[in-house]
Parts: structure tokens; C-alpha cells; sequence
């Protein structure tokens, strides 16, 4: 395995980061345990949470994900081993059955005291908000369309004071952001230079893989001149990239066939393009899932790649990755394909 640090800190991660969305839905307690068991034999020690999985969320598994790490902390005796992190719901649609509060410093209160409590913990090591919760682009919307009748509270500063107040009393240790935009992201480390006792996002979880390069506009200059590390998640596309869906194939108990509308992945033009790195990748010996792994774990704005299985099987090929090294003609063959389809999936 291969470490670094989270920015700003002596915390030392895994580069790969076992996401945990799937466990209390299409995984098991039994097989979130063995995941985690197997993760941790093989030098992983990140893993990435959130009070809304698992995903697609319901209120009748409500944070059940967190339960089950819960238990695994309990059954092992080994929290100190492992960095964890865990992220609070924004305001919309989707969570409404948690809260309707956003970051509030009640809602942040509470979130962070009911994680604790599934956790079966007494910290989180990295604490992060999960999308803004004010209307912007997120979650693969192309574009920003400024809607001049939302109204929203600037309330940046509010947010920080009260992770502050949580990170004195030991509850959370470090803070970051999820699914935000430039403006966002410079917003949050503007506030906490002018005002020296409010804590500084350290990291950024947000998509990034061969259909989604985004990140790379805006958000990876400010990851190098801010030191801002990218928590990368859906490094595979939902599994798109893994090659399983190509030829219109939809195997029994894909993610896309139990959910057919998570299909932020599967247009036209991302199916054209994951054609090429498929070929790509069988002209150079490599699974498609191992190149597009690995190419996310060459970014030099990359803190931890958050990869995530529904098998073991997925999930020994996921970590392996960290050993894959591509060849200049195979970094070079991506690049002529981004040219030509860039970003295909947003």
C-alpha cells in the first residue's frame, strides 16, 4: 500500500480509501465486515462514510451503513487503526427524512452526535458536508444557472465557528467539503484566513474519473496552490469503467440494473468513450478496471482514492490497483482520448 498525508496534518491514509455506500442496501452487515477485514489486511486504512448511505437512500435504512462500521469497531477493538470519515446531509430533496435544517449549528450538532453514536465512537478523524446547500451545480449538472428567487443565507462563517466548537471538544478532528464548485471551496479557506481561529477545509470529495475529469478546471488549481487534497469518488463510474455494461449488457445485480436511474454514466457519448478505454486498456494487457484505477492514483492533486465493491471479488481487483503502474503509452493513449470525448459524463 501506498500512503500520504491528509494536507495540513501528520495523518497518514491509505491512498486507497474504502467507500462504504453500498453496505446496509446491496451488502450485507456480514459482507461489510469481511470487506473492511480484507481492506485492512491490505494496508488500507481510510475509510469513507456518510450519515445518508447507504445509496440510493430510504428512510427505512436510514444511516445504516454507520451502524454496520459501528459494529465492526466493536467486534475488533481497533478504532485507533483506522482513519474515518463521515460526512452530514446538505438541505435537499433527497435527505429530507434526516433533516431539513442544513448546516445549521443545531443540524451539525445533531449529525455529528448521531454518528458518533452509530460509530461507536468518541471521534472523527475527517468531517465533511456532504453538497452545499445552496443551489449550485453538483452531482453531474453541466452547468450553473443562477436562480435570482432562491434565497440563501451566507452562512460560511456560522459553519465554521460551529465545527470549531466541535473540533475543541474532540469530537471531529479535521473538516472537508463534498461535491462543492471553486466559488464554494474559496469561500470556506478565504473565511478561515481572514478569521485565524476557524478550521480549514483540507480536503474535497468529488467525483473524478476517465468520464469526469471536471475537477481539473477550477477545483485542481486551487488543490495545488491552497494544498486542498481530492477524496476521488465513483473512480469507476458507478462501474461503468470496469467494461461490465459495455454491448448493452446489464448483468443480474449491477448497481445500473437494481437502479436504472443512476445513469449519470451511461450516455451516448460516455459509452462511445469507455469503448476506447476499454480497447485501450486490452492493447496494453490491463483490465479497463485496473487503468482507470491506477490513472486516477497518478493525480498529483490526489490525497485518496475512494473505491468501493459489492464483491469481493470487485473489491480485491479495486485495491490492487495501488500496484498498477501505466507505461507513457498508455497515459498518453487516455489523453488522446480525452481530446477527443472530454468529459463525457459530468
Amino acid at each position: 500500500m501506498i500512503y500520504t498525508k491528509l494536507p495540513h496534518t501528520d495523518i497518514e491514509v491509505s491512498k486507497i480509501c474504502l467507500g462504504t455506500m453500498t453496505w446496509g442496501n446491496q451488502n450485507t452487515e456480514a459482507e461489510g465486515h469481511e470487506q473492511m477485514n480484507y481492506a485492512t489486511d491490505q494496508g488500507v486504512n481510510f475509510f469513507d462514510t456518510a450519515e445518508l448511505y447507504p445509496i440510493p437512500a430510504h428512510p427505512d435504512r436510514r444511516s445504516i451503513t454507520e451502524t454496520i462500521i459501528g459494529t465492526w469497531f466493536e467486534k475488533n477493538r481497533n478504532r485507533d487503526k483506522i482513519v474515518l470519515a463521515t460526512k452530514i446531509a446538505g438541505r435537499a430533496e433527497m435527505s429530507k427524512f434526516i433533516r431539513t435544517t442544513g448546516f445549521s449549528k443545531e443540524a451539525l450538532i445533531d449529525a455529528v452526535e448521531g454518528s458518533l453514536e452509530r460509530l461507536q465512537t468518541d471521534y472523527i478523524d475527517l468531517y465533511q458536508l456532504h453538497w452545499p446547500e445552496r443551489k449550485t451545480n453538483y452531482f453531474g449538472q453541466r452547468g450553473y444557472v443562477h436562480d435570482t428567487a432562491d434565497f440563501w443565507e451566507d452562512n460560511f462563517h456560522e459553519i465554521l465557528e460551529t465545527l470549531r466548537d466541535l473540533k475543541r471538544e474532540g469530537k471531529i478532528r479535521e473538516v472537508g467539503v463534498s461535491n462543492e464548485t471553486p466559488w464554494g471551496v474559496m469561500r470556506y479557506l478565504e473565511e478561515s484566513k481572514v478569521h485565524a481561529t476557524l478550521p480549514r477545509m483540507i480536503t474535497i470529495q468529488n467525483s473524478y474519473n476517465l468520464l469526469n475529469r471536471q475537477f481539473e478546471t477550477g477545483l485542481s488549481e486551487i488543490s495545488h496552490r491552497e494544498n486542498l487534497g481530492l477524496l476521488a469518488y465513483s473512480p469507476l463510474g458507478f462501474g461503468v469503467l470496469s467494461g461490465k455494461y459495455l454491448g448493452d449488457r446489464l448483468p443480474d445485480n449491477s448497481r445500473l440494473k437494481l437502479f436504472p436511474n443512476y445513469n449519470r454514466y451511461k450516455g451516448i457519448t460516455a459509452v462511445e468513450a469507455t469503448q476506447k478505454y476499454y480497447e485501450l486498456a486490452q492493447a496494453n494487457d490491463l483490465s479497463l478496471t485496473q487503468m482507470s484505477l491506477a490513472y486516477v492514483n497518478t493525480r498529483p492533486f490526489l490525497t485518496s482514492n475512494i473505491i468501493g465493491a459489492t464483491t469481493m471479488r470487485q473489491l480485491e481487483e479495486n485495491i490492487a490497483s495501488i500496484d498498477v503502474e501505466l507505461s507513457a503509452e498508455v497515459l498518453e493513449g487516455i489523453e488522446k482520448i480525452h481530446n477527443q470525448i472530454p468529459n463525457p459524463a459530468p
